[in-house]
């Protein structure tokens, strides 16, 4: 063997020490570190009471009291949950102090006929009429349909309009 063939093996088996070496070190590294022990503090609950409004997929969308111990669960479920309902895109807006509140609004494709009946001018004549409508011919499109009942007209819909909304 000559001496640049010693030299190339010298170095090669050098390389594959070394590496054996850091591949030791680094798995003795790694078996011998402690896990890290996370605590968790226990912080007091927030005391909130109040009120919380409830729409989309439910039965009975509406504002629901908030009390101490209250869950979001127990509040879904008495508003009806309805089988469509999709329980991974819940949302929950809680207003700061001072923050004005936003009407409620009645979604005319979900809403009963008494509760079409708060509506102002709307009776429950008007209120079968729409919820009628509705089951014939599908949910409105817009709040304009609306016009499209038995008994409502342009100016009923402009004095309700501020109170009610469509959903898809």
């Amino acid at each position: 063997m000559s001496r640049t063939d010693r030299f190339y093996l010298f170095v090669v088996v050098l390389l594959i020490i070394a590496a054996a070496a850091g591949g030791i070190r680094l798995a003795m590294q790694q078996s011998g570190s402690q896990p890290v022990e996370i605590i968790l503090s226990q912080a007091e609950s927030a005391r909130y009471t109040g009120n919380i409004y409830i729409s989309g997929a439910v039965a009975s969308p509406s504002i629901y009291p908030w009390q101490e111990g209250d869950t979001i669960q127990a509040l879904l479920l008495d508003a009806g949950l309805e089988p469509d309902a999709d329980l991974s895109n819940v949302k929950l807006h809680i207003p700061p102090e001072g923050e004005a509140v936003a009407p409620q609004k009645i979604d005319i494709n979900r809403a009963e006929p008494w509760l079409l009946q708060a509506l102002p001018g709307i009776g429950e004549v008007r209120a079968q009429a729409i919820v009628g409508y509705r089951d014939e011919h599908g949910p409105f499109g817009i709040v304009e349909d609306l016009l499209k009942v038995s008994g409502i007209g342009p100016t009923t819909l402009d004095r309700i309009r501020d109170y009610i909304t469509v959903s898809d």
